[in-house]
């Protein structure tokens, strides 16, 4: 058996339910659970590294207040819970450019607590994932993230960034050509980069997430819904692409998809 997680990253207060019921209802009538990489309170002016808007805002709408917790948008917390195929993962606390990037403990620990708060104030169960923005992480938030979270799913490791401790454990990783391992009871999950994205070429968008779905023993598929919407209307294709990526994993028996709480509960083989 082979695993498969979806993750898909921004879900905040500004996400239309519609868009992923767009997106996902061919996954969820099958019974594959969506990892939901959620930000609990999303800063309203957040930037991407050149400075552009980030795209996971474009339902903005030119708000005023500088943060909005994902509880306010009840429709699409209602429409979460309605769905028990989605599971909520804690993407930072606000998606701040690189904020845990950081070397300070005690902001760290504040953001992190601050944001499991208000995933539980929504009415989610506690995320037993972490996803942070931009996929990085000091040395401090490693400790503090692997304190709090049985899942740490990112999309590479840098020696220079994890905690000294930590240090024999990726030697052995890398020794084993390993792209997931273990530091006491966190899973450290790594991913081939977002193969479903309007980035990609969607000529071999396919083949490239069928060629892992094949070799892996457990693939995390990352993509963003806000990828599929830009300029205020769906890209059919990119849409296509994902829902042939269901009908592909529903036609294979020896693929399992699952959820990172199933991965926390379970010792299931990851490499």
């Amino acid at each position: 058996m082979r695993y498969v997680i979806v993750r898909d990253d921004d879900t905040n207060a500004f996400t239309p339910a519609q868009s992923l019921e767009r997106l996902y209802r061919p996954f969820l009538s099958r019974g594959f659970p969506i990892n939901l990489a959620t930000i609990p309170e999303v800063t309203t002016n957040a930037t991407m590294a050149d400075g552009r808007p980030e795209g996971f805002l474009v339902k903005c709408n030119g708000t005023k207040v500088r943060t909005m917790p994902v509880g306010a948008n009840q429709e699409l917390v209602q429409y979460l819970l309605q769905n028990p195929g989605y599971h909520i993962a804690q993407h930072g606390c606000y998606h701040n450019y690189l904020e845990f990037d950081r070397a300070e403990r005690d902001a760290i620990a504040r953001r992190l607590d601050h944001g499991t708060n208000r995933l539980l104030e929504a009415g989610f169960p506690r995320p037993r994932a972490f996803v942070a923005p931009y996929d990085k992480l000091s040395s401090t938030s490693f400790l503090e993230v692997a304190a709090r979270f049985p899942v740490l799913s990112t999309g590479w490791f840098e020696f220079r960034r994890l905690p000294y401790a930590w240090w024999p454990g990726y030697l052995l990783k890398k020794y084993r050509q390993a792209a997931h391992w273990r530091i006491s009871k966190t899973l450290l999950l790594s991913h081939p980069g977002c193969l479903l994205s309007y980035q990609r070429d969607y000529g071999t968008m396919l083949d490239e997430i069928i060629r892992h779905l094949k070799v892996d023993r457990l693939t995390v598929l990352v993509t963003h819904w806000w990828e599929y919407f830009r300029n205020g209307k769906p890209d059919e294709l990119l849409i296509e692409k994902l829902h042939q990526t269901a009908s592909y994993i529903a036609s294979q028996p020896e693929l399992k998809v699952i959820s990172f709480d199933d991965l926390a509960n379970a010792n299931l083989p990851l490499n």
